[in-house]
């Protein structure tokens, strides 16, 4: 993998991880486009660097939010912030179950298939427009509508389909008020970015010997950047309910995947 590959993908992973257009549909593109002829150990570890790399620009972004949830987690007194750290963890269930047993069939889809993803940018496209059309019923998030997103979010393994957009609307439509929807969205997939990483380094013993580190670190940088400038970006664009552009632009992009697979019997 060469520096302006590691940058390229760096940049589309940070700014479709939070934009809502599929970041693992839209890395399987960039790959097929770039001619996909990474290794297993290298892809991984690249796919590794460049999540945590967008987690920690969560991170960076939401540092207040995040410190309130940790201290409410051991703050009786404070019920919102203690409300709000539970169901950030009920949101996670869902996700962690579907990983834990069904880890080799979710592996399985990202092969490669084009169409899929297709398909899926179709649903992330339906999403989208709902929930600009939507009309709130100013509801909070409850530990059982933590549960519903968190159902959303784990739907949206499945490569095509926005996590950030899945969860969004999905908040939306039960009649969450929108930035508290794309707060809670973007924050509850930072527990569960750093599990999967764990677990992959663990079950897959990766260490950085024989890989372009410089080439690495440019994937980090740009994703990090991206991801802080697309997670602001985001904010705005989820008050002003302007989604039904990602909507139209996921649409577009299916269309071109489909017209592009047949043509060439992918």
């Amino acid at each position: 993998m060469d520096y302006f590959e590691s940058i390229i993908l760096g940049i589309v992973q940070g700014l479709t991880e939070f934009l809502p257009i599929s970041s693992s549909g839209h890395l399987e593109i960039s790959k097929a486009i770039l001619g996909n002829d990474f290794s297993n150990k290298e892809s991984l570890l690249f796919t590794i660097v460049l999540h945590f790399a967008t987690a920690l620009s969560t991170i960076v972004f939401f540092r207040k939010d995040i410190t309130e949830i940790i201290l409410g987690l051991f703050d009786k007194k404070n019920k919102e912030s203690s409300k709000f750290s539970i169901s950030i963890i009920i949101s996670m269930i869902p996700a962690v179950l579907i990983g834990l047993f069904f880890e080799e069939t979710i592996n399985s889809f990202f092969n490669g298939n084009l169409l899929l993803v297709a398909v899926m940018l179709y649903v992330t496209s339906v999403l989208l427009y709902l929930s600009d059309v939507i009309k709130l019923d100013k509801k909070e998030i409850s530990y059982k509508n933590s549960f519903i997103i968190g159902l959303a979010q784990a739907i949206a393994i499945l490569p095509g389909i926005s996590r950030s957009g899945a969860t969004i609307a999905t908040a939306v439509v039960i009649g969450i008020d929108r930035e508290k929807a794309a707060r809670f969205s973007f924050i509850m997939v930072i527990p569960l970015i750093f599990g999967s990483m764990a677990k992959s380094i663990i079950d897959n013993g990766i260490i950085f010997e024989n890989f372009n580190l410089l080439s690495v670190l440019l994937g980090f940088i740009s994703a990090f950047i991206t991801g802080l400038l697309a997670c602001k970006w985001m904010i705005s664009l989820v008050k002003k309910s302007k989604l039904y552009y990602f909507s139209i632009y996921c649409f577009i992009v299916g269309s071109v995947i489909i017209f592009y697979s047949l043509k060439n019997g992918i």
